[in-house]
Parts: C-alpha cells; structure tokens; sequence
C-alpha cells in the first residue's frame, strides 16, 4: 500500500506525481524522466526513482533523504543519486552518517554537489541544468534538457555513403539541439527568468506561487517567496506550453487560490496553467 496518496497530473504526455504545500512537504517527481525535484517525506511511490534534485535544504523539502537513500539499500536498489546545491553536501552526509548508526548500517549514497550552470546526465541524451534562484544560501533550480544532434540543412540531400564519406574527412554534419523539457523552480522570490532561454522556452514550468491574499504580499518577501501578482508578471515574459502551479501556502484554501489565479491570469495564461494541489481539476 503507497505510504503516500500524492496528486497524479498528465501534462505534455508526461505523469507528474507529487504533494506540494508550502511549509508541510513539497515532492514532485516525474518517473518517465526517472527525476524527483525535491524529496519532501519520501513517499514510497518515488523510491524506485534514479535522481533526487534538491533545491534547497528547508525540511519540508529535504526531510525524507536519509528515508529515500535507506529504503532502496534495503530493496537492494543501486545508490541513489541526490544532486543538491554544494554548500549542502557535507551536512548531508552527516545525516546520513547520524542515520546510518542509529539503524545500524551504513546509507550507500551518490551525493553531487551542483552550482549555478553545472550539467549532470539523466540518461544518455537527458540532462539536469542547474541555474541560480533567490531563495535561501546556495538555492537552485533545474531543467531537464534533451540533447540532440540535427544534420545541417547543406548536407540534408546527401546519401549514406557521402555522409560517411565526410565523417572520415572530419567534417562536422550535425548541429546541436537542445530542447527543455522541463523546468523546476523551487522555492524562490521574483526573478525575470526568461533570461534564461532553456527556461524560457521549456515545454512545461513547474513553479511556486506561495501566496495569494493581497495583505500578504509582506509575507513573500518576507520568506522569499512569489506572490501571485509576481507570478502573474513571470509568466507574461515567458513560452511555456504548461505550467504546474506549487508551493500554496496553508494559510489561502486551494478553492481561494484558485478563484484569485483565475482573476490574475489572462485567459490563454491560464488555459495552459496547473494548480498542482486542486483535485477538482482535470488531471489529464
């Protein structure tokens, strides 16, 4: 039986699994990418998942590391991967090496500390970017990008034997692509993100809006957090083809969240939005 009952979301041909309220657990993970952002309580549904990329080290982002690397020791899965912002790294293991004698045994873990325009492979044409965001002392936020090679529009018309013909010369035929998949904020205040073009341009945006209410515009900034004016205003600059809103704080009902979201954002914005939390919408 799931340790968890986690929201279930179908967005972009992709199943986004997770529970994000601010201040009590936020995990988002999407297993067809084999990424979890954020680890919150460790539901057992995202154990199986390679690649844990925290963000930051509040404890209702972090809590269920040690819970995570332990359970797949015991369900004899390979070390998890657990890529977080470098200045975490040592405090980490030494949870894990606290944990590690209170159970009795030693927590296997592949622990990568990242900074702000680090790259780590997912997969062989999948890869986690890593770029700055303004919340506490050393956050991130990732984009998962596919990379792929195009072949250069000159040499489109030629045949198998005179492209192999070229490769033996040295010459280069293909072009980089790349194409973002997703995009994973985390936590943080306002930031013109569409500096960033991977950001930008990613298929889906996976981004907090913390608070709703007008009088409690003191309390983002006071935590570092986006208010949905804010939120309104990152998105006008911005493709995104979906966008999964997270991060509601306890204080604003989900229905209350909703009904402002709705007054905020321009119709098309808002056709192409997800409040991750609200189980009244459709989940596909």
């Amino acid at each position: 039986m799931p340790s968890h009952n986690l929201i279930q979301l179908k967005v972009g041909g992709l199943e986004i699994i997770g529970y994000s309220v601010a201040g009590e657990e936020t995990v988002v993970a999407i297993p067809q990418l084999d990424v979890c952002f954020d680890i919150g309580k460790a539901p057992d549904q995202i154990i199986s998942i390679n690649h844990c990329l925290l963000t930051h080290g509040h404890i209702d982002h972090s809590a269920g590391i040690a819970y995570y690397l332990s359970h797949r020791n015991f369900n004899d899965q390979s070390p998890g991967n657990v890529l977080a912002p470098k200045n975490l790294i040592p405090f980490i293991q030494q949870l894990l090496d606290t944990w590690g004698q209170l159970d009795g045994n030693t927590i296997p873990a592949n622990l990568v500390g990242v900074g702000p325009g680090d790259e780590y492979q997912i997969k062989p044409n999948l890869f986690a970017r890593v770029f700055p965001t303004k919340h506490c002392k050393g956050s991130v936020g990732y984009s998962i990008i596919e990379k792929r090679k195009k072949i250069k529009p000159e040499y489109a018309g030629l045949t198998g034997p005179q492209i192999v013909e070229l490769k033996k010369n040295g010459i280069e035929i293909d072009i980089p692509i790349e194409i973002p998949i997703v995009t994973y904020l985390g936590d943080t205040q306002y930031v013109d993100y569409s500096q960033l073009e991977y950001v930008k341009n990613s298929k889906i945006l996976i981004a907090e809006c913390t608070f709703y209410e007008t009088e409690h515009a003191g309390r983002a900034d006071a935590g570092k957090h986006m208010h949905i004016t804010e939120f309104a205003k990152l998105l006008e600059s911005l493709n995104n083809k979906y966008v999964i809103v997270t991060h509601v704080t306890h204080r604003t009902a989900i229905y209350d969240a909703k009904k402002i979201l709705q007054k905020s954002l321009p119709a098309d914005t808002l056709n192409k939005t997800f409040l991750f939390m609200d189980k009244s919408s459709p989940r596909s």
